[in-house]
């Protein structure tokens, strides 16, 4: 690894010219200035997470212009191999954390009684086929969840939302949780599908996730607009 892995990462993600790179943070130097902090953090013996390949993992695997549906997450999971880039998304070799399983549980309601076998929880499917899984925050620290959170990442999110809001295509959006929530007053809801729910974190005391039946909601909200479903099962 170099000694500026996130400001490489940010250079080969320009280097393949992905239609993100329109957004103002990206080009008015607001990537690069989270770039260096991070890179600082990295320089003082912080272990940054994902792998730098995996940094700008969501939008490369899901363009502006394929969005189909947007799922906001808040940072990486903070183990070692655990994350991959993609909100949710988890690939590391013990059980699958709580609030995926949580998550999971509401593919199986989607499923119409056929309940799947998740045989992982990564997330990978679901990005190539349109659902943009971003975190507020696309890296974390060895072991200290949230540690990026006040780094800037949080512009690119809003930035984000904002340019599927703007584009004539519609998209359903995913909002768990308040962070995520708060995001929904840069959303066009005249074009776009907004379904909020409370977080699906076990620590969600409302536990008002369980029954919200979002993936449900949100193949039906396609569906009225003569867009094909999402396939949310991973078997």
């Amino acid at each position: 690894m170099t000694d500026t892995p996130v400001a490489d990462a940010l250079q080969a993600f320009r280097e393949s010219g992905s239609p993100w790179l329109a957004l103002p943070f990206f080009s008015d130097g607001g990537a690069e200035a989270v770039a260096r902090q991070v890179d600082a953090c990295v320089a003082n013996g912080a272990r940054v997470l994902p792998a730098p390949e995996n940094i700008f993992r969501a939008l490369s695997l899901t363009p502006l212009d394929r969005v189909k549906a947007v799922i906001l997450g808040q940072d990486p999971y903070p183990t070692p191999g655990d994350a991959n880039g993609l909100a949710f998304s988890y690939v590391g070799p013990r059980r699958l954390p709580v609030s995926l399983k949580i998550i999971l549980a509401e593919v199986v309601e989607a499923s119409q009684g056929e309940k799947p076998v998740f045989r992982s929880g990564d997330l990978t499917p679901w990005a190539e086929q349109g659902v943009l899984l971003l975190n507020t925050a696309l890296t974390v620290e060895a072991g200290k969840a949230g540690a990026h959170l006040r780094l800037g990442w949080s512009r690119l999110a809003d930035e984000a939302v904002a340019a599927v809001s703007a584009r004539q295509d519609p998209a359903v959006f995913l909002l768990w949780g308040a962070q995520a929530r708060a995001r929904e007053g840069l959303i066009d809801t005249r074009r776009h599908g907004v379904f909020a729910s409370g977080h699906p974190s076990p620590l969600n005391r409302a536990r008002d996730f369980p029954g919200s039946r979002p993936f449900t909601k949100a193949n039906a909200w396609l569906a009225e607009r003569g867009l094909a479903p999402i396939a949310w099962r991973l078997d």
